[in-house]
């Protein structure tokens, strides 16, 4: 059996993957970083220490079971996204060892973006066939961008089409959930919560800030704190974030859609495995664009996962 392996390690996950030659997943092993209650992240000094300490534990969990514990070639994420001044320490672990494998067993070592890592885990897990040219929308705990993705054999190109100017999406709902006192990354318990309101409001009510493709959330989360210190319900301040995101990030599908007449969509990304936001961009994008497809990864390989890594490796090999 070929089997080639994928590793990562991003801000707050570390993870291991193997796939064989059939793009079958035969193992994988990933593991959630420690916050603190009350914290909003770390530090990437400490984010590169629990790393450290997770690789080996998850690498050895994962050979124990394969059959045979040789690659024929291994893919690891690098850096954040896939330009020249992208960089973060926490990437350099998982590149470390990946690099030692690679020696070790006289294989190639495959280097990819951590957001070139989500898409091909999207490509990988809805298992269909997108145009050759569509647009990616990767939402997650510090990113929100929207890219054009060109496929070329095995090789994708990126190009930025939109960012938001300031806090991601993810951040929004982390610092909101922290603010309600749920756990860090807050995603699943706030999406919880919001499914327990009761609230009815208007769009418009809402403090959408996208104005001529850009967008923008540090101004929604001084609106939701506002509401906090008033002292409006936790259900009804989870549910408006949610809705706050997913009108911000359909008006820019919406926008992006019509400005380059792509209609195949891929979600990537941890925040992209809300169900609420997940409906919310199926029914925004049937009502202007009718012949529009969203592909989303399948929600547990919508977060960090080593998975698109591996895929890369393979696709490498057989290039």
């Amino acid at each position: 059996m070929k089997l080639f392996l994928g590793m990562d390690t991003s801000c707050y996950t570390t993870s291991v993957a193997v796939m064989d030659e059939q793009a079958c997943l035969v193992a994988q092993k990933r593991k959630l970083l420690c916050v603190s209650p009350g914290k909003r992240g770390l530090a990437q000094s400490e984010m590169v220490f629990q790393h450290t300490r997770n690789l080996p534990q998850l690498f050895h969990e994962v050979i124990q079971k394969i059959p045979r514990p040789f690659f024929q070639s291994v893919g690891v994420s690098t850096c954040p996204r896939p330009v020249a001044d992208s960089y973060m320490p926490a990437f350099l672990v998982g590149k470390g060892y990946a690099e030692v494998i690679a020696l070790s067993q006289g294989i190639s070592c495959h280097g990819l973006s951590h957001q070139e890592n989500h898409i091909y885990a999207g490509l990988w897990s809805v298992g269909k066939r997108l145009a050759n040219e569509f647009l990616a929308l990767h939402v997650s705990g510090g990113t929100t961008e929207l890219v054009k993705v060109e496929r070329t054999g095995p090789f994708l190109k990126l190009t930025l089409l939109a960012a938001t100017t300031d806090i991601s999406a993810g951040q929004l709902i982390d610092r909101m959930g922290v603010k309600l006192t749920l756990p860090f990354p807050a995603g699943p318990q706030l999406e919880k919560l919001a499914a327990t309101s009761q609230i009815t409001f208007k769009i418009g009510d809402l403090p959408i800030a996208f104005h001529d493709g850009r967008l923008s959330f540090s101004g929604p989360e001084t609106h939701l704190t506002q509401l906090i210190a008033k002292g409006q319900d936790s259900a009804d301040i989870a549910c408006r974030t949610q809705w706050i995101v997913a009108e911000t990030l359909s008006r820019l599908l919406d926008r992006a859609m019509k400005d380059t007449g792509l209609t195949d969509v891929l979600l990537v990304g941890g925040v992209m495995s809300n169900q609420f936001l997940r409906a919310y961009l199926v029914r925004a994008a049937a009502k202007v664009h009718w012949h529009s497809q969203l592909f989303f990864a399948k929600q547990e390989f919508s977060s960090d996962h080593a998975v698109g890594a591996a895929y890369f490796s393979l696709l490498q090999h057989h290039s």
